[in-house]
């Protein structure tokens, strides 16, 4: 195969295939006499699994994955796959604390004081929640409030947004939940810009999730079967005495120069 025929599967570019190969992707290939490479169905294999390891875990990971099969690290590669599925695992697992979360939130009627016109120093607002101020600032250490500064005094100043992020934590922290739990809330009802989109974000993020899920399935399925064919850092090995004792560069495929023979 020549490299136009790797690239036409996948809608890539002749040189996309070439800079695979040269950053270690794909196998090395052999090359005609001429100089032209000549791509065998390991190469397509290599190619499949590498483009479904993007896929499923980036291009970093991805290619972190192939070249370490090609140097012969296949312990390397698979940490980096089991690691990628443990980041897939504490995803799934955040989604679903959110998710409780949320079905607290929208559970319990929350009964709130008036609002107090202008910002509110952290006197005031503790005073709003029956808290103490110290609890607001461990709050903000762990990420749950993000109040600004005032440019000249440097004290904090609680905006209308601000007091609801403190009022949806007070009802969660009564609700038993741990403080990293409800500032991942809080960041998702920021991110979303309130409460009533928070449910629509969260099937957006449960749906990418299982996009994942799904592209790590095909990914492991192409990797296993470029496994399979006994390549990898065998490849790799441009000095190989196997290799240079190879009977034919085409390694028994077709050149792009052979015909089959004329039948009678």
């Amino acid at each position: 195969m020549r490299p136009a025929d790797l690239a036409r599967e996948h809608g890539l570019s002749t040189q996309a295939v070439r800079n695979y190969e040269r950053d270690g992707f794909l196998p090395p290939a052999e090359r005609t006499p001429s100089g032209y490479r000549i791509y065998t169905e390991p190469h397509a294999a290599a190619l499949r699994a590498y483009l479904a390891l993007v896929a499923a875990y980036g291009h970093a990971t991805g290619g972190r994955i192939m070249t370490a099969v090609h140097a012969d690290r296949l312990d390397e590669a698979l940490t980096a796959v089991d690691q990628g599925h443990a980041r897939l695992l504490r995803d799934r697992e955040t989604l679903t604390a959110v998710r409780r979360a949320v079905d607290h939130l929208t559970a319990e009627p929350t009964v709130r004081p008036p609002r107090v016109p202008g910002p509110l120093g952290i006197g005031d607002l503790a005073h709003r929640l029956a808290l103490t101020p110290a609890t607001l600032r461990t709050w903000e250490a762990a990420g749950i409030l993000t109040p600004p500064r005032d440019r000249i005094t440097g004290h904090r100043r609680y905006g209308p947004d601000d007091v609801r992020d403190a009022e949806l934590a007070h009802l969660l922290r009564r609700g038993g939940y741990p403080l990293p739990h409800i500032a991942t809330v809080l960041e998702q009802v920021r991110t979303a810009g309130g409460t009533d989109s928070l449910a629509d974000a969260l099937d957006a993020w449960h749906h990418r999730l299982t996009t994942r899920g799904r592209a790590m399935l095909t990914a492991a399925t192409r990797l296993d079967a470029y496994l399979a064919l006994g390549t990898g850092g065998l490849a790799q090995r441009r000095g190989d005495p196997a290799r240079q004792a190879a009977p034919h560069p085409c390694d028994g495929a077709l050149c792009p120069a052979a015909e089959e023979p004329a039948r009678p």
